[in-house]
């Protein structure tokens, strides 16, 4: 492994173990086994580091809704599975789904991070048109749809891991709520006779 993917994977060990907080060049270097200076080689500064591991997790996330796309299932069920591969990625790497979508400071970047957002993005987005060309989702913008199921799922996910999803407000988890929110909205389709 190059030692920029070194300082990466340490950058997000960091991350995942003690929040942004402890994730300083100094901190990867000596994760590293290389000099507390070696990682300005590769990084300007701490916000450029955290970048390089947003960038790493947006490809990943792309991948893999990329292969979703590839598998024989219905539609809707590709959908679902992607929607789930977001929600187990905010629980199991909570301080990195930070990073990712709630970080302004990350938001705000353009350049690679931009593309690499939108890359995951537009991924999910060719599900969701999947799924309105097969006449299970309402024919509105694709774009949009996709948006709302984006915004729609990370409140999900705001909700468990804050601890304010709760049974008796409807939710058990966040999986529930994606298989509800996806029938409720392939219900609406049938019943428009979306075309």
């Amino acid at each position: 492994m190059k030692t920029r993917d070194r300082i990466i994977e340490a950058a997000a060990a960091l991350l995942d173990s003690g929040g942004e907080a402890a994730v300083t060049l100094r901190a990867v270097g000596h994760a590293c086994g290389i000099s507390h200076n070696a990682p300005y080689k590769h990084f300007e500064d701490r916000s450029a580091l955290l970048a390089a591991v947003a960038i790493r997790d947006c490809v990943t996330l792309s991948d893999s809704f990329e292969k979703l796309g590839k598998e024989r299932l219905k539609p809707l069920a590709k959908l679902e599975k992607a929607l789930q591969v977001l929600s187990q990625y905010g629980r199991d790497y909570p301080h990195r789904y930070q990073l990712l979508f709630s970080d302004r400071d990350i938001a705000m970047q353009e350049g690679e991070l931009q593309r690499a957002a939108m890359a995951a993005f537009s991924a999910l987005a060719e599900l969701v048109g999947e799924c309105q060309a097969g006449k299970v989702l309402p024919r509105v913008p694709t774009v949009e749809l996709a948006g709302l199921l984006y915004a729609s799922v990370h409140g999900l996910i705001d909700l468990q891991a804050s601890g304010r999803m709760k049974t008796e407000k409807g939710f058990k988890d966040v999986r529930h709520g994606i298989t509800l929110l996806l029938r409720v909205l392939s219900m609406g389709s049938a019943s428009t006779g979306a075309k």
